[in-house]
């Protein structure tokens, strides 16, 4: 490739940033691997904890190109996509003289698949399996998220990597926000009683998340003796996630990128995520979240990504609570916890409950503890006696698990 036409580019890779420095150096390593492959100077940042960031690798690279492609680390369209990312690019276009294209996502791409093939292939050697002659039967694990359409995409995944090869099955799975968990799919795998069972880890890096998928598939293998399962490793720094990044870096510098508005929430009306079209929230959520993020060196050693809260609290947002008033206690309950000193709590919306009729349903946890017939004057109850004081709001029960 003639690097002539490219003497004024430059490439940022962002990555998300962990509080586990090998992960970001996975990062910075790939970020130099792909200089060397497209022959310009490439960067990496993150999005949160760890340096740089994204406004300070771009002031670095002012003086050196006029031009700047963001290439993302992210694997699907997600809120650090759609919402973080743009943010901080806008702002750095009032900063910066500097023309700074925004590429996509890794997403669905042929490299990745056959990536994933030979991950599964080595858990198949270690073992002492083969798929065509044993029945072995594979869980494709993401984080999960909030957002609809990065879901979906793990499930497409999933079928691409099933079509094609000799696998019993393949099927999605997350590790939290969404379902099916990791270990609701493990259970159900063991009903069809397969000779042995691969998890792949649908991660860049070597983290915390990846850890918890290899400890769930070790005792799931622990309590179903009759069938070997065993996870593999994340996609790493291999050499073929190059060629996705290639791909995207050329389609952002030329305009082509494609993004799947059709099934974005922030655009279409998706039942349950109404509330989300038009985008205001998540900007002010990115907003919050840049804010929540700014400090990159006081980061204790803790591995998990975000500080977890001490509650839970979900309010079903399904069709029948939807008519009776869920949107409204659900903007209640966050503008309350809000408002609190002293509430630590994260608030999301569920889909059904599987109490339809009994609604508006909020949901406490690890309490336990269901509120049905809610209305949004009964959010301050809700956070100021119970999620500020332990105190169950008790003529609001519907149930207690």
């Amino acid at each position: 490739m003639s690097t002539a036409a490219f003497d004024d580019e430059a490439v940022l890779l962002v990555g998300h940033g962990s509080r586990r420095e090998k992960s970001n150096e996975q990062v910075r390593e790939l970020a130099a691997d792909l200089e060397s492959r497209l022959g310009i100077p490439a960067d990496a940042a993150f999005l949160e904890l760890a340096e740089p960031s994204i406004d300070d690798a771009l002031a670095g690279l002012a003086p050196v190109a006029s031009q700047v492609t963001i290439v993302h680390c992210s694997l699907f369209a997600a809120s650090h996509v759609k919402n973080d990312v743009p943010l901080a690019i806008e702002q750095a276009r009032g900063r910066y003289d500097l023309e700074i294209d925004n590429g996509a996502h890794l997403g669905i791409h042929p490299a990745i698949l056959d990536l994933l093939d030979d991950r599964a292939g080595a858990v198949e050697t270690e073992l002492g399996v083969d798929r065509t002659a044993d029945d072995v039967a594979v869980v494709l694990c993401g984080r999960g998220s909030s957002d609809p359409d990065a879901n979906g995409d793990v499930h497409k995944l999933a079928r691409l990597l099933y079509e094609g090869r000799e696998f019993d099955r393949v099927e999605a799975s997350f590790i939290g926000v969404t379902e099916p968990t990791l270990e609701e799919s493990l259970h159900g795998l063991s009903k069809h009683r397969p000779d042995a069972v691969v998890v792949l880890p649908y991660m860049l890096g070597d983290g915390v998340l990846t850890q918890r998928v290899r400890d769930w598939t070790s005792e799931f293998d622990d309590e179903y003796p009759y069938v070997d399962a065993l996870a593999g490793d994340p996609l790493g720094t291999d050499s073929r996630l190059l060629d996705v990044f290639a791909d995207r870096w050329q389609e952002a510098r030329s305009d082509s990128v494609e993004m799947s508005c059709d099934t974005c929430k922030y655009k279409v009306d998706l039942e349950g995520y109404e509330e989300d079209v038009g985008g205001a929230r998540a900007m002010l959520r990115a907003l919050a979240h840049q804010d929540a993020h700014a400090d990159r060196e006081n980061v204790d050693d803790e591995p998990h990504t975000h500080d977890a809260p001490a509650k839970h609290v979900t309010v079903c947002t399904n069709r029948t609570c939807a008519d009776m008033g869920a949107p409204a206690v659900l903007e209640r309950l966050r503008q309350e916890a809000r408002d609190s000193e002293h509430c630590d709590a994260r608030i999301t919306r569920s889909s059904c409950l599987g109490r339809c009729g009994d609604g508006p349903m909020v949901a406490v946890y690890p309490d336990g503890i269901w509120y049905g017939d809610v209305s949004s004057e009964d959010a301050e109850r809700i956070v100021g006696d119970h999620l500020d004081r332990d105190r169950i709001v008790s003529e609001l029960v519907d149930q207690t698990l």
